[in-house]
């Protein structure tokens, strides 16, 4: 399939924190393409190493959705690429696209994660294509195709330079936003909040390792049997767009009262924090405030990130509301219970159990569909390598450009038998 960039224009708008944006674009441009990118604050300007192409939205947002609109005929934009579908300014360019009938390219944190990243067309998470899809669906699509599955590596790959690149950004916008004074984020949070949260959590990574690190001892040399409970961040899209949830307290309270009401009393429960908690959300008080109203304060224990895989290997079972995490919990047969929308939520290898009767002797799933569902990720929308580290960068950006020039997306592709092969998996520094 011969693939270019001639006749195509590109819209970009905010990407993951960092270069990857841009290095994107320039492999575009080399392709063929015309290419631009949308600022709407310093920190996406810093990280956008080109000013013809960089077009500065320093206007009221109220006047975003005509500005695009106008964007796309001034520029005759053929396709916009953005990373998350739900913040307020990409929502709006997304359904300003589909009125001119553009092609939408959609960048999420990898279904796989770690070490892939997803790219889809049109929506991604809730949004996605694969909400619609059942397990024979992908098993049909895989027909004659016999791949040698990855296994999941246990840790992230480049958590480090995903810190780095999010305090630099905010540092951007803390202290460098002058023209720029129109911003706001799609967080709560202001931007100083944002900075000052991303600075602290570079400067106590080894007082929080060491926490974990205990936490972690205790729980895997503790001798007893226990469920994981998969946490994430409060303002996580995924959370708050596709889950029944509005707060990280509530499923709190939900997941220690099914726990008290239905497990058995020598079991315990373990919460793990997302490796981006930063500390917004005050989860060591909730739980133990929880744990107390609910008489099992001695059986519940919190675990600030890290390796889910530590506590996964001798977990009896998951809960989580739509953790991507949940994958790897799949992955090993345990049982997973899930409160919200996601793309692995199929009724083959998700429990639909009341969560005290889950606790109290949950169902195992289906381990062979779940390798079909994941055998069709990653021959579709999970592509190895990462956002912020050099390393990772330059895995994703081999067979990414293909994948955005081609006239599919990633799952028509794979039906029509115009897929790529996949590539082995980095491993990154």
């Amino acid at each position: 399939m011969t693939v270019s960039g001639h006749g195509k224009t590109y819209l970009f708008l905010q990407g993951p924190h960092g270069p990857f944006f841009y290095r994107l674009g320039q492999m575009l441009q080399a392709a063929g393409a015309d290419i631009w990118r949308v600022g709407f604050n310093k920190g996406d300007d810093a990280f956008w190493f080109n000013n013809n192409c960089y077009i500065p939205f320093t206007d009221p947002q109220d006047d975003w959705p005509d500005r695009v609109r106008a964007l796309f005929a001034e520029k005759g934009i053929t396709d916009i690429v953005l990373y998350g579908d739900t913040r307020p300014i990409h929502a709006q360019a997304i359904k300003a696209a589909r009125e001119s009938n553009i092609r939408i390219h959609v960048f999420e944190e990898g279904y796989l994660r770690p070490y892939w990243v997803t790219y889809e067309r049109d929506g991604s998470n809730g949004h996605s294509r694969l909400m619609d899809m059942s397990v024979d669906d992908m098993r049909k699509a895989l027909e004659g195709l016999d791949l040698e599955l990855t296994n999941p590596p246990g840790h992230w790959g480049d958590m480090r330079q995903h810190i780095f690149y999010g305090a630099l950004y905010h540092y951007f916008v803390f202290l460098r936003n002058g023209k720029y004074r129109n911003f706001h984020p799609h967080r709560a949070l202001t931007v100083t909040q944002e900075f000052k949260i991303y600075l602290r959590r570079l400067l106590f990574m080894p007082f929080t390792a060491l926490d974990r690190g205990i936490a972690t001892f205790r729980i895997k040399n503790g001798g007893f049997p226990y469920h994981l409970a998969l946490l994430q961040l409060e303002h996580d899209a995924s959370f708050q767009q596709h889950s029944p949830f509005s707060t990280l307290s509530e499923f709190l309270q939900t997941v220690i009262q099914g726990f008290a009401e239905g497990a058995p009393g020598h079991h315990h429960l373990v919460f793990k924090a997302h490796p981006l908690e930063d500390g917004r959300v005050p989860l060591r008080r909730d739980i133990r405030r929880l744990a107390k109203v609910y008489n099992v304060s001695n059986r519940v224990h919190y675990v600030r990130g890290g390796k889910l895989a530590a506590l996964l290997d001798t977990a009896r079972s998951a809960v989580t509301v739509n953790s991507t995490a949940a994958q790897q919990v799949l992955w090993r047969g345990l049982p997973l219970k899930v409160f919200g929308d996601a793309v692995y939520n199929k009724p083959e290898f998700v429990s639909s159990q009341p969560l005290p009767q889950f606790f109290a002797m949950p169902t195992r799933s289906d381990s062979q569909a779940y390798r079909a569902y994941r055998h069709y990720l990653l021959e579709t929308s999970q592509i190895p390598g990462g956002y912020y580290s050099t390393r990772g960068r330059k895995q994703l950006l081999r067979q990414v450009v293909d994948m955005i020039l081609s006239s599919e997306d990633p799952y028509d592709a794979l039906k029509s038998g115009t897929a790529t092969p996949r590539q082995q998996l980095y491993v990154a520094n």
